[in-house]
């Protein structure tokens, strides 16, 4: 599995106002580092850093070198500007390069089945991740599924899938990843213009940080 190395420093002045602004303003990203029984530590990584561990995809171990040593890492979320995209802050957790571990894996579907052609069937994918136990040195980017197989009268579920080498599967494995549909012949009437707009949940909404800056969570993205 693909390692990245990255350094980060320690940070300082936690709870004052200002200091999160002052470091993203630096393009800093302030973060945390927490699990295997060890304290949490706050740290400063440089935002160039953070973008090279997002597009090197989910599940990419990062080893953080610390002023007092270097840690083995997975990423756990990223937390954006609501407005400008961009991160402004980073959890790492801990883990054992010889410890077996549950995580979420993307799933990408691969292939085309004939009944999409021969009926016009459309592609439902019901599920998008699956989550797997496996050595954190043998958790894949993704796991593809290849759709040619598949008819209208049977779709694939999670225990179809077929998982690399030292990965198994968590999921139920009845649980359905993805299905064919036939289209409907009529389409449901739009709703009306002056419909009422549906209220924003508290779900949709996003949070403050110290600095009173709304975020929003995020998953390393793919």
């Amino acid at each position: 599995m693909e390692e990245l190395n990255v350094t980060a420093s320690l940070r300082e002045g936690i709870g004052v106002k200002g200091a999160l602004s002052k470091i993203r303003a630096e393009k800093n990203v302030p973060g945390v580092i927490y699990g295997s029984h060890k304290e949490p530590v706050s740290i400063i990584v440089s935002l160039k850093d953070v973008e090279k561990i997002v597009k090197a995809g989910k599940n990419t171990i990062v080893e953080v070198a610390l002023p007092n040593g270097k840690e083995q890492v997975l990423v756990k979320e990223i937390q954006y500007h609501v407005v400008k995209d961009t991160p402004i802050h980073i959890d790492f957790q801990r883990v054992s390069l010889t410890d077996k571990m549950h995580v979420v894996v993307p799933v990408k579907l691969v292939g085309e089945a004939a009944d999409v052609k021969n009926y016009g069937a459309l592609v439902e994918h019901i599920m998008r991740e699956i989550e797997v136990k496996a050595l954190v040195s043998a958790i894949p980017h993704e796991i593809e599924v290849d759709m040619t197989p598949m008819t209208i009268n049977k779709g694939i579920v999670a225990g179809d899938i077929k998982l690399p080498k030292g990965v198994e599967l968590v999921t139920d494995p009845q649980a359905p990843v993805v299905h064919l549909m036939i289209p409907k012949e009529e389409v449901a009437a739009a709703p009306a213009a002056d419909a009422a707009a549906e209220p924003e949940s508290s779900s949709t909404k996003g949070k403050k940080d110290e600095d009173g800056n709304l975020t929003k969570n995020a998953e390393a993205k793919k």
